[in-house]
């Protein structure tokens, strides 16, 4: 049974947010959950459109350094909440979850959906009330919560409130930033919100831009600075992203902050030895476009020579021009220039966010005694592969556990 004496707000209904609210409720709690969109889980669902990846299957201590600089600071929350421990609450909503070839872990329904439809009827079943359309404007002088809504200004006066805000990517599902300057105007410490997993642009020529735009650079490597990433990036018509990209846009980014801008080298082929593409390239080439003999000899895709030609270009040189040892080398590192990242509202995720240093170990900001915080909201990032919601729903679980225990010392 619920108790008053538990009053608990949780604002933000996103996967931090409504892991909060069953933790809590699970501690007999009373929880409303107050989101400013008209429904729930908006960018969860927006996750789950090409396929929901909840978490990875690699080992937890490789698992753990996908997090970077903030591992530290997230290691006892996932260790207590793990990857195994979210496959296990996901099947308990009646979604199976099974490891892709990548080791990536989707529900068997791979859509986000019916996941969070189970999830909310399992929170209403515990009690746990759901009011849409508030959106949060800070504390008034008593230190109550104020919220805007359709019939004009609501205060609500909890014993306790969990901040699942989320970031500032995607703006128009709900995660807009706006909490920044409220949090800010209590001393708070918050890292500037930057754009992570994102895009980059590139300065392609007007025939490269109409005739690739969209197209896929499949099975290559991406290497900046000591970082190498494999996989797949998408020509855009601004300039480049996609699931290698995101890899290594921690670097990027904080790169292009400090120079202006980063030079990105793509592998190509990138299982096959320079000397081998040399010989392949030492052929004859009869009586065949340059194209189509790169195509042939080296097996590359129309995108992957159409990458070539404009580096070439960029260098002032024609690709016929080069020796074989020249071009296979090129092949294996093509340069393309990066010069600004893709806006926020367009990244995936964010980085910066809430200080750590503000939090004690229950993810309760020290000067905001009994306000908590989960989520992307604070100051971590991670890669796309399930470290994300991992993390999201860990935090979630963390900071639910810490306001119980911070209402049982003040009852």
């Amino acid at each position: 049974m619920s108790s008053p004496s538990k009053k608990i707000t949780v604002i933000g209904a996103g996967p931090a947010g409504l892991m909060a609210a069953e933790v809590l409720a699970q501690g007999g709690a009373y929880v409303t959950v107050y989101d400013a969109m008209p429904s729930a889980g908006r960018k969860f669902l927006m996750a789950g459109r090409g396929g929901l990846n909840l978490t990875h299957s690699e080992p937890l201590s490789q698992f753990l350094a996908r997090y970077r600089e903030a591992t530290p600071h997230l290691k006892a929350a996932i260790e207590a909440f793990p990857p195994q421990a979210l496959r296990d609450w996901s099947e308990a909503q009646g979604q199976e979850t099974f490891v892709g070839s990548s080791g990536r872990v989707f529900p068997k329904a791979f859509k986000a959906s019916p996941l969070l439809r189970a999830w909310l009827r399992r929170l209403d079943s515990m009690g746990v009330r759901l009011v849409l359309r508030h959106r949060w404007t800070g504390w008034d002088e008593q230190g109550h919560l104020r919220f805007q809504t359709p019939d004009g200004p609501r205060v609500v006066e909890p014993r306790a409130t969990v901040l699942a805000l989320g970031g500032a990517s995607w703006p128009r599902l709900g995660s807009d930033g706006a909490w920044v300057e409220i949090l800010a105007a209590r001393g708070v410490h918050i890292s500037p919100l930057r754009p992570a997993n994102s895009g980059f642009t590139v300065s392609w020529s007007d025939i490269f831009r109409d005739r690739f735009e969209g197209q896929p650079l499949k099975a290559v490597a991406l290497t900046f600075d000591q970082h190498t990433v494999r996989g797949e990036a998408i020509i855009t018509r601004s300039g480049i992203e996609g699931g290698a990209i995101y890899g290594l846009s921690a670097e990027l980014r904080e790169a292009i902050l400090r120079d202006g801008q980063a030079t990105l080298n793509i592998a190509l082929r990138p299982d096959a030895a320079i000397g081998e593409l040399t010989a392949k390239l030492s052929a004859a080439k009869r009586k065949q476009s340059f194209s189509n003999f790169l195509r042939k000899a080296a097996n590359l895709s129309p995108v992957a020579i159409g990458l070539l030609q404009e580096a070439a270009k960029a260098s002032g040189m024609s690709l016929a021009s080069l020796s074989p040892a020249d071009l296979a080398r090129l092949i294996q590192a093509v340069p393309v220039q990066l010069n600004s990242m893709s806006p926020i509202a367009r990244a995936i995720s964010t980085a910066g966010g809430i200080s750590f240093d503000e939090l004690d170990d229950a993810f309760m900001l020290r000067r905001l005694p009994g306000v908590f915080a989960a989520g992307e909201i604070l100051d971590w990032e991670a890669p796309t592969g399930g470290y994300l919601l991992q993390a999201s729903f860990a935090t979630g679980a963390a900071a639910g556990r810490g306001a119980l225990k911070w209402l049982e010392r003040k009852i």
